[in-house]
């Protein structure tokens, strides 16, 4: 069993509040949302590690606009356990101070780096998968990562191609390592069917384990800017200081392309765990109740004639009715009213270019 005492998390928190207008805002985005009645996606990541992460161990990084609130939806962990970005610069600049910060505690450390906006409800499955990629991070000289078994042919997420199962002397595990041959982009359409029909694939989940060292020789090799920022974050005596001063210099690249696409050795370990990013209303669609002819909406509905909607009602007062009406997405906040075409889900977050500043 690993040991938790040499385990760390560092869970990336930022991103904008886009997708899910008029429930999401600049200042409360997707994973700062209770959207099911079970927690913020942030509370149940963190919930999540329990047993496997003490949770001062556990970092959150987040963004200057979103800091405060992510502190008050995570009160389990130490305030100066959540860092503010000072600027925007992709997951790679993330994910190296994450590094930075977990090896000035412990540079013998295994570290997880999970995403906050995840919906993952299998805790025991998901447990037990990450426990056999520490075990796997720390038996090889290698970069783990946590594939989701496709159940379509989705254009929208990165791949991972699988090679033969990896070879590790003394490692005894349920969930083995595969090698990984190599990462694939966003495909089109008729590539990610073709990689389906192939087998062997894995989508992307952005969950990494690593032991400190490897990481930081694989960037030293690859990213030496990452590995410089890395160092001074460690050695700092004010810690927040060169993150404000070194951190906004650093190029905006994610960690796929500045890593994981060209490291030494990297392992994929298929995930037993039902996953879902949630990353549109369609998506949060499937996980509430149904009324009437495929209607679905987190409270009580009133609907005639109408299919296909997707309602979402934040004021706990309020009635919502249907008449006649198919193929909408209806959300109500205190101040404001979205009623979309289900189709054009994916276009939403186009609305907060024309919206009043106050409603951002």
């Amino acid at each position: 069993m690993p040991s938790p005492n040499n385990t760390y998390a560092l869970i990336l928190a930022g991103g904008s509040g886009t997708r899910f207008w008029p429930l999401s805002r600049n200042s409360r985005p997707k994973q700062l949302l209770d959207l099911f009645g079970s927690g913020t996606l942030l509370e149940q990541t963190i919930r999540r590690l329990d047993g496997l992460v003490p949770v001062e161990q556990i970092f959150v990084l987040t963004n200057e606009k979103q800091v405060d609130a992510v502190r008050a939806a995570a009160p389990m962990l130490p305030a100066a356990n959540v860092f503010a970005e000072p600027a925007k610069r992709d997951t790679a600049p993330a994910v190296a101070l994450g590094i930075g910060l977990v090896s000035a505690k412990n540079p013998d450390a295994v570290m997880l780096v999970l995403p906050s906006d995840q919906l993952i409800q299998d805790m025991a499955s998901f447990q037990e998968v990450l426990r056999d990629a520490i075990l796997s991070a720390q038996s090889a000289d290698g970069l783990v990562t946590i594939g989701i078994q496709p159940t379509w042919a989705c254009p929208s997420y990165g791949y991972i191609e699988r090679g033969e199962r990896a070879v590790i002397a003394g490692l005894d595990c349920e969930n083995p390592p595969f090698e990984v041959k190599c990462f694939r982009e966003k495909p089109n359409p008729e590539m990610a069917e073709q990689f389906l029909r192939q087998g062997g694939f894995t989508w992307n989940a952005g969950m990494f384990v690593w032991k400190i060292p490897t990481v930081v020789e694989q960037l030293a090799r690859h990213a030496p800017e990452l590995a410089e920022f890395i160092s001074e974050v460690r050695q700092s005596k004010d810690v927040h200081a060169t993150i404000a001063a070194q951190f906004p210099k650093l190029p905006a690249r994610s960690i796929d392309y500045a890593l994981m696409e060209k490291a030494d050795r990297v392992l994929n370990i298929e995930a037993t765990f039902d996953w879902d990013d949630v990353g549109s209303w369609i998506s949060i669609s499937k996980h509430l109740p149904k009324y009437g002819e495929e209607n679905r909406s987190n409270s009580e509905l009133t609907e005639i004639d109408s299919e296909n909607n997707i309602v979402f009602n934040a004021r706990a007062q309020s009635r919502i009715a249907l008449l006649g009406v198919d193929d909408l997405i209806v959300v109500q906040t205190e101040d404001a009213l979205l009623v979309a075409n289900r189709h054009q889900a994916d276009a939403i977050k186009q609305l907060t270019d024309v919206l009043p500043e106050h409603l951002l």
